[in-house]
């Protein structure tokens, strides 16, 4: 069998809990979880069981309900299913968050969410998890999918319609959640409602949620602060509306089309209070109402695909789609940007992309008559960004100027079967174009003019590696695959300090290409299951977040970057009701602080997550009743280029699912024992008095769920 590392099966529990849906197939049969067969819009294959012989992680449906028991925030079920990433911020933003030190590229159903020309951070929440049937993620540099994916994959799967004909279903799902012990503002609330049918040729699954948040508290008994520009999830109202149709032409054709339509918006009822981040003191909230409007987060999509399982022998697809993102920040004073000695000017900014693009796939097994697969991929794509600054006075100036991003990009995959060894390798070809007209940077940088342009670039990504099925319980593969994302452009252009500059001849506009040389083992004999990888990632000319200490912000600094690490699982079945697991993930980066090519200095932990180790334990009691225990761990770490070290925690959550006549009751317990901690991000930036911010305490779900 093909065999790409899944780390689905072992991170966290990937086993379902309940004994009907467990470590049995519905005949009695042990299911091999090796065998899991990634999606076409993540993997560029279909029905293959190897894209990349990389590092996969599925976190399927009965995974999620259970994540979705403890917490909302998909960055937060992300960051407890895949330890190689960044614990989540429990924020509105996502900015500082990565997988294996590098950012991911997040799609919805192989739709990009990132806005690259201005990595604006708000990528990871735009899609509501009632819609959601599944995430697929790659792990390390790839470029299936183009422009973005130097950390990864994340793929988010939507909900798909029933399969049978003339089925129906009903999705109905409630949930309060609130701060333990109970605080009259800390109750949040949601809603959702599917719907999904199967008339003959005709398809359809579509449906709506609504969900609020109330104020959320730490360890400690304390409200937490509130982000009043980057965006917060607590104090805030998010609608979705989703629908997805399908026709099946024929046999072997089909054609579909999805909307979703996602806001999240900030009630703006609490302001923020510094701590003394010197003193270990964390922010919190107060009642108040800040200046002007409060962060939000917009995005419509729409995309239509297309396949023919049998055009000239092989297995055709094709997408179209349009993006429209709009992410709103709070206000701040603009002083740090127009510089000292101006008056003081209150202002918030929104980061505007649309993205219009297209991909076209054709596949063929058995060509030649020899056990080869051969893949041919053309896609095409256009990005349009700009960063609005709106001041309190009724002014409005760009803040980043418009900018565009066109690109063509042909590829070819190939797979290859010599007995228990599979060979994959192949190329893509990235041609791309930046246009920005004449613009003139912030007046903290001089207000500099720069001359306008469209610089184009190209790049040769390939990508090859081999898998040996030693037994039919352990397989070992090895792999290279590069990726490449833009700097952060936005970042790129405002910050301009030297007159006579032109866009065509800024080195700093050049695509971060960094690679990801990766050796594994799987290993699976129906009881114990184990994965281990260790990988490699470097990059010429990354693409680094480095902080200005005269304007506080940061800024991009294109430096050598060289990053590695271990990712590593064990689980064991120890009866048909009950698993037991851990799972562990260390990374290191380093990179040239003083230009000779040679790296030198720690990354900060802001472009780099913390060791982390996870451990699991799920448990059938009885047919209607099962649990699960779950524990996290964050490692101390230091930076030798920073003061700023961590200080790591433990949380343990706890979640149980009792069956009823009509529907599942879902009761979790978050951070169990109330551990009172600073988030990572907030220890690892400089310090800053409002954004020391502790993680959540201990918190309450109850929710009910019914499918009929």
């Amino acid at each position: 069998m093909v065999r790409l590392s899944v780390l689905a099966c072992v991170l966290l529990g990937a086993l379902p809990t309940s004994p009907a849906l467990s470590q049995q197939a519905p005949g009695g049969d042990v299911v091999d979880f090796a065998r899991v067969t990634v999606s076409a819009s993540t993997s560029r294959i279909p029905d293959s069981e190897s894209a990349l012989p990389n590092t996969i992680t599925i976190i399927d449906r009965e995974q999620l309900e259970q994540q979705l028991a403890i917490t909302q925030d998909i960055t937060q079920v992300l960051a407890n299913l895949v330890p190689s990433l960044t614990p989540a911020r429990q924020k509105m933003t996502n900015a500082g968050e990565a997988l294996r030190g590098r950012k991911p590229l997040y799609m919805v159903d192989g739709v990009p969410q990132s806005t690259p020309l201005r990595a604006g951070g708000r990528d990871g929440h735009t899609i509501d998890a009632a819609m959601i049937e599944r995430i697929e993620i790659i792990h390390g540099a790839n470029a299936l999918q183009g422009l973005g994916a130097s950390g990864g994959i994340i793929n988010i799967i939507t909900k798909r319609a029933p399969r049978q004909d003339g089925e129906d279903f009903h999705d109905i799902n409630a949930a309060t959640s609130t701060a333990l012990p109970h605080e009259s503002d800390g109750t949040g609330w949601r809603g959702s409602y599917l719907f999904g049918t199967r008339r003959g040729a005709l398809d359809f699954v579509g449906g709506a949620s609504y969900a609020h948040e109330g104020l959320y508290y730490d360890g400690n008994g304390d409200a937490l602060a509130i982000d009043a520009v980057q965006g917060d999830l607590m104090d805030s109202k998010s609608l979705n509306l989703f629908a997805k149709g399908g026709w099946h032409i024929d046999g072997d054709r089909r054609a579909q089309l999805s909307l979703n339509r996602y806001q999240i918006e900030g009630d703006g009822d609490y302001v923020n209070v510094p701590g003394d981040a010197a003193a270990g003191l964390p922010a919190t909230s107060i009642e108040g109402r800040p200046p002007m409007q409060p962060p939000r987060n917009e995005m419509t999509q729409a995309s239509f695909d297309y396949t023919d399982r049998d055009l000239g022998g092989g297995y055709f697809q094709a997408q179209l789609y349009w993006a429209d993102f709009a992410g709103r920040y709070g206000s701040s004073l603009w002083t740090q940007f127009r510089g000292p000695g101006t008056d003081d000017l209150t202002t918030q900014s929104q980061n505007v992309s649309e993205k219009l693009g297209s991909k076209f796939t054709w596949s063929r097994s058995d060509v030649g008559g020899l056990p080869l697969r051969l893949t041919l991929g053309l896609d095409a794509s256009r990005d349009e960004t700009y960063q609005q600054l709106d001041g309190e006075n009724g002014g409005s100036w760009y803040w980043v100027p418009e900018t565009a991003y066109t690109a063509i990009s042909p590829l070819l995959q190939a797979e290859y079967r010599i007995g228990p060894v599979l060979l994959t390798g192949g190329l893509r070809y990235e041609r791309g174009k930046l246009e920005v007209d004449d613009y003139t940077s912030l007046p903290r940088y001089g207000g500099q003019f720069v001359e306008g342009g469209e610089p184009s670039t190209s790049e040769t990504l390939p990508n090859f590696g081999m898998v040996w099925e030693a037994t039919d319980a352990l397989k070992l593969y090895a792999s290279y695959s590069e990726g490449y994302t833009v700097a952060d452009i936005g970042r790129v252009l405002r910050a301009i300090d030297e007159p006579g500059q032109r866009v065509d001849s800024l080195v700093d506009l050049t695509p971060a290409v960094a690679d990801n040389r990766e050796f594994g083992l799987d290993y699976d004999d129906g009881r114990w299951l184990a994965h281990l990888a260790a990988y490699w990632s470097d990059s010429e000319l990354g693409s680094r977040l480095a902080f200005d200490t005269a304007t506080g912000v940061y800024n991009v600094a294109r430096e050598r970057t060289e990053i590695d690490g271990i990712e590593g699982t064990l689980a064991f079945r120890f009866s048909d009701a009950g698993r037991v697991g851990l799972a562990y993930a260390r990374t290191r980066g380093r990179y040239d602080s003083d230009g000779d090519d040679r790296v030198d200095s720690d990354l900060a932990g802001v472009n780099i997550s913390p060791d982390r180790l996870t451990a699991f334990w799920t448990q059938a009691w009885t047919p209607g009743f099962d649990t699960r225990l779950q524990a996290s761990h964050a490692e101390d770490r230091d930076f030798d280029s920073s003061a700023n070290g961590f200080d790591g925690y433990t949380t343990v959550d706890l979640l149980g699912r009792v069956r009823l006549p009509t529907g599942t009751l879902h009761v979790g317990i978050e951070n169990l024992f109330d551990e009172q901690y600073i988030t990572y991000y907030s220890q690892v930036r400089p310090p800053r008095d409002d954004g020391y911010v502790a993680g959540r305490g201990r918190v309450l779900t109850l929710g009910w769920s019914h499918r009929f």
